[in-house]
């Protein structure tokens, strides 16, 4: 038989898998994976740094299987128990076998950076084609690889959450929200991936930034995501968020941004601190000024203690709460997510924390902004 003969009766048939590996000078991938999803195939290419998807229809499998096979020397199928085995010789030759198999063989990448994201290449994300991320096929720009899975971490740690929760609808604020990139995936993760009944609101003080957003929701039709105007501090909302938002909030601004979170009952917080300046100003080093006699170490210094500081007020407001690497250390320093999520705390741990919170400021002569506003409106009772 030819070969596009045996690989159009393999597609008859219903493959569970296919793997072309052996790749020809012009072979797009080292390898080269088709895999069954229900009615339709999803193809991975995969080169020596990352792994291309697309979707392949149940139709299209024969021609995509015929347009593949001339480019590799070797061809693993499995279907209906059988392993189908060709091997093409450098003179055109075709070998072919079959024989009994348990199940499909694990695909080896030659690598360990295969991943799944929650959005996959190939998917029709719009904003991230307008942000440099996709190419208009939806595949990943070489140099915007490093933002393609920042993104897919956020998104990452928000379904974490979101998964366990039975929403129907939701709703969010998103402060700071500047150009909206992250505002846009997320809303397309919850309406089009989670299914959820997303409502989402950007705050921010730049007017021509916001009329940006506005028109580019208008453009891609993301009807219930919205953009406003607005200070964070002391923004009132017309319904009460199930999640807050806050991604490089300057400085105090996400104290502002969590105090309105808590203060509202959200029940998701995520944030991103940026820019702890107010902490380095204030810290006094005492029995510890090693740690402010140089300024790069109290300036790292008092960014940490910023956010443990927030985590621990968090926690005694109610919240479990954890302190989580968003991006890699490599690739910036400003790497803390802070997750909150409503929770049942008991006393002893509200107490525990708190303690460990005002400890840490007596030491340094601390006064964060946070505790300031947790004290002067009553969730902080002393």
């Amino acid at each position: 038989m030819e070969l596009n003969e045996i690989l159009k009766s393999i597609a008859d048939g219903a493959p569970e898998k296919i793997v072309f590996s052996k790749p020809s000078k012009n072979a797009g991938y080292r390898k080269l994976c088709i895999t069954r999803q229900g009615n339709a195939y999803m193809s991975e290419g995969f080169t020596d740094k990352q792994a291309f998807h697309k979707k392949i229809e149940g139709a299209g499998l024969a021609a995509a299987l015929t347009e593949a096979g001339s480019c590799y020397k070797q061809i693993n199928a499995w279907s209906q128990g059988t392993e189908h085995i060709i091997l093409v010789s450098k003179k055109g030759h075709v070998s072919y076998k079959k024989k009994g198999c348990a199940a499909p063989a694990a695909v080896n990448t030659g690598h360990d950076r295969k991943k799944r994201y929650i959005i996959e290449e190939g998917s029709d994300v719009p904003p991230l084609v307008d942000m440099g991320i996709f190419t208009k096929d939806g595949k990943v720009v070489r140099t915007m690889y490093d933002k393609f899975r920042q993104i897919n971490r956020f998104l990452e740690l928000i379904n974490d959450e979101i998964k366990s929760r039975d929403f129907k609808r939701i709703n969010i604020i998103d402060f700071g929200c500047g150009k909206s990139y992250l505002t846009f995936v997320v809303y397309y993760y919850l309406t089009e991936i989670m299914h959820i009944d997303a409502h989402i609101t950007g705050l921010d003080l730049k007017e021509d930034v916001i009329a940006e957003c506005s028109a580019a929701a208008e453009r891609y039709g993301y009807s219930e995501l919205s953009f406003e105007v607005g200070d964070i501090n002391g923004y009132k909302c017309s319904e009460r968020p199930d999640m807050v938002i806050s991604l490089h909030a300057c400085d105090t601004a996400t104290d502002h941004a969590l105090y309105n979170a808590v203060s509202w009952g959200a029940e998701l917080i995520f944030s991103v601190p940026c820019c702890q300046h107010e902490l380095n100003a204030q810290m006094e080093g005492g029995r510890l000024s090693i740690l402010t006699r140089y300024g790069i170490v109290k300036e790292r210094t008092a960014a940490l203690m910023t956010d443990a500081i927030r985590g621990n007020l968090l926690q005694y407001a109610g919240y479990r709460t954890q302190l989580l690497e968003f991006v890699d250390l490599s690739h910036t320093p400003k790497n803390i997510l802070i997750r909150a999520v409503k929770a049942n705390v008991s006393g002893r741990t509200r107490e525990r924390v708190l303690n460990e919170a005002e400890a840490l400021m007596d030491e340094f002569g601390f006064d964060p902004a946070l505790y300031r506003l947790f004290r002067e409106n009553g969730i902080v009772k002393k």
